[in-house]
């Protein structure tokens, strides 16, 4: 059984499903940094490491958008085929290189680039089978 077509209300959940889940793996990269200096030698160390990770507030934003993008994406899955949302939904794989290197300061190598190249042509190629299977089904 398939699902109805991609809409322009499905494609903007699929953009903001992206940009959500770029943004939830910067918080949660923000929140490991803050406590990266700490070293668990004991259960007071491991308890002030537990107190000041539950309490950081990058750790709280990337624990909402995880929530937010797991509506939308439910939401998205109601509307259309899986093999369908996934491919379109894979701009992630370049946005979050981008934020790395804007707001973290992170080295993405040129061998890094072509991989995320590559998983992104994997993508597209998926994504044009499962429209031939379409038309063929047709």
């Amino acid at each position: 059984m398939f699902k109805k077509k991609v809409t322009l209300k499905i494609l903007l959940l699929l953009i903001a499903c992206d940009i959500l889940e770029t943004a939830l793996h910067f918080f949660f990269k923000k929140s490991a940094l803050a406590q990266s200096n700490k070293v668990i030698v004991d259960l007071a160390t491991a308890v002030e490491f537990l107190r000041a990770t539950f309490t950081s507030p990058f750790l709280w934003m990337g624990l909402f958008t995880v929530a937010a993008v797991f509506i939308i994406w439910s939401t998205v899955l109601t509307k259309i085929d899986l093999s369908v949302a996934v491919p379109i939904a894979s701009f992630s794989y370049i946005l979050v290189p981008l934020v790395s290197i804007i707001f973290l300061h992170e080295q993405v190598t040129v061998l890094r680039w072509l991989g995320v190249l590559f998983v992104l042509a994997g993508v597209i190629l998926v994504s044009l089978s499962s429209k031939e299977r379409l038309e063929q089904v047709k």
